[in-house]
């Protein structure tokens, strides 16, 4: 049996858990997580910990954050005056809104703040600046 490397297809049911045990994510209540190792998809401590498995195998893993959604960056907040937001939004704390940038790049950001005059914005990844926990499952593999 193979197992996997850079450049195969691969199926996985995963957990993915926060220090304190919060789940964040699952794929076991839907379809297992496809992609292809070595492009990048998916962040580089899932990838890794999924290369060397062969169908079936299961693990445990820990990725510390500059393996995950890298470090918490203090200049990602955006401070919005919220008369420049449209008139449909009604802001609250934990809303993701999604933004294009002057070269019209979507990206998504996380409502931080509310106040009388300014929303703050975040631009991180809800996930940066965390150690995440792994239950790794690999399904199916398909060799390249």
């Amino acid at each position: 049996m193979s197992t996997a490397k850079s450049g195969d297809l691969v199926k996985v049911h995963y957990r993915g858990t926060l220090q304190d045990g919060t789940v964040f994510d699952s794929s076991y209540e839907g379809e297992p997580l496809e992609f292809t190792l070595g492009q990048g998809q998916i962040i580089p401590g899932f990838e890794q910990a999924v290369e060397g498995m062969t169908p079936g195998d299961s693990k445990t893993v820990q990725v510390e954050q500059d393996q995950a959604y890298g470090d918490y960056d203090e200049s990602k907040l955006i401070n919005v005056q919220r008369a420049n937001l449209p008139d449909n939004i009604d802001p609250e704390e934990g809303m993701v809104l999604q933004v294009n940038s002057q070269d019209n790049e979507v990206f998504y950001v996380t409502v931080s703040e509310v106040k009388d005059e300014e929303v703050i914005l975040d631009g991180n990844h809800p996930l940066a600046g965390k150690d995440l926990t792994f239950e790794i499952e690999l399904v199916d593999l398909q060799a390249a």
